[in-house]
């Protein structure tokens, strides 16, 4: 799972079929692959919106 979302955050194009049967074969069904997905997606989405608008930095 942390080697699928470090893809996602990386490069998300370069995720594909194989990295969801890898994630399957770990024992997660599609709506956990599709929970992982959408978590990390938002995690990767505010984070970058923070960066941006420069919360949390001093100055």
């Amino acid at each position: 799972m942390v080697d699928y979302v470090v893809q996602l955050t990386k490069d998300a194009t370069r995720i594909s079929r194989a990295n969801h049967e890898r994630l399957r074969k770990a024992g997660f069904d599609d709506v956990a692959i599709l929970q992982i997905t959408l978590i990390a997606s938002w995690f990767n989405y505010i984070n970058r919106v923070a960066d941006a608008l420069g919360v949390g930095r001093e100055g």
